[in-house]
């Protein structure tokens, strides 16, 4: 959900909820590959507001579950979603997290696509794991979309060169399922990745801006004055109406493609989980 980038924007959990029901679906559809039944250690790394931290609890009864951000303000709204003994949420940056035991269960949804070159992370992470332990990751594979291609030609175009052109969107922040497989079965692990194309039907005024407010645009505009980030935010919604045209019914379909992840160390029960 949120992870560590270039900016020191704020996130602002309102609006990365707009889309709540539409961002929880790959966590499910991630979770739902992790059949461990009674984990004790449980942690989601870039837990962002913590809803869905939560529902690892709800899942695990058991388990003692963390979420870590370097997010204040999502970290605030996770607040509400802590129990004592159960439920927690720390300040942290995913590259510098280590455990204080093995874990049984580790998250990370939506985070590694801000963190460069972090295969070494997968690899130290896989090591932290219990016998019978998971390593659940879930990335946005959607960096060639027009979301990500208009924004960053904007940001390299003349008017906006020489403000924006080391905070244009990467071309390729993520890899392939191979390249996770490959990963993943390096550090040991018995791994499987896939990777789904969600076609998200959105409605209301320009809602693929909406969309790219809290995430892809957000560390873009924390460089420029209100007047200028009004002035780029104009040309940008004309370019993704454009890209993404409005269907007579009035919805908008946003194809969105996400690239999964699981490994799971020997050992443990049948199913992953420490006995």
């Amino acid at each position: 959900m949120t992870g560590p980038d270039a900016c020191a924007a704020a996130w602002d959990p309102a609006q990365y909820l707009r889309f709540g029901d539409e961002r929880a679906r790959p966590f499910t559809d991630l979770m739902s590959r992790v059949p461990a039944t009674d984990p004790r250690v449980v942690v989601d790394l870039g837990c962002g507001e913590g809803a869905l931290t939560a529902s690892l609890a709800r899942r695990w009864p058991a388990a003692r579950v963390t979420g870590v951000d370097s997010s204040a303000e999502m970290l605030a709204a996770a607040s509400g979603h802590a129990v004592p003994g159960r439920v927690s949420f720390v300040a942290g940056d995913v590259r510098d997290w280590r455990p204080d035991e093995p874990v049984d269960v580790l998250v990370t949804n939506a985070v590694l696509h801000w963190v460069p070159g972090h295969e070494e992370l997968l690899r130290r992470w896989a090591g932290a794991l219990a016998p019978g332990g998971r390593l659940a990751l879930q990335v946005p594979g959607n960096s060639g979309a027009p979301t990500h291609r208009l924004l960053a030609d904007l940001c390299t175009s003349p008017e906006w060169a020489d403000r924006l052109a080391g905070a244009a969107p990467p071309e390729a922040p993520v890899l392939s399922p191979a390249g996770y497989l490959g990963v993943l079965e390096e550090a040991g692990l018995r791994a499987e990745a896939w990777e789904t194309t969600y076609l998200h039907v959105l409605s209301g005024p320009d809602p693929v801006l909406g969309w790219v407010r809290s995430t892809v645009l957000r560390p873009v505009l924390a460089h420029l004055d209100d007047a200028a980030a009004g002035e780029l935010t104009s040309a940008y919604a004309a370019a993704l109406r454009a890209a993404y045209p409005q269907r007579p019914d009035g919805t908008t379909v946003l194809p969105f493609r996400r690239v999964f992840a699981v490994g799971a160390r020997e050992g443990g029960g049948p199913t992953g989980s420490r006995r």
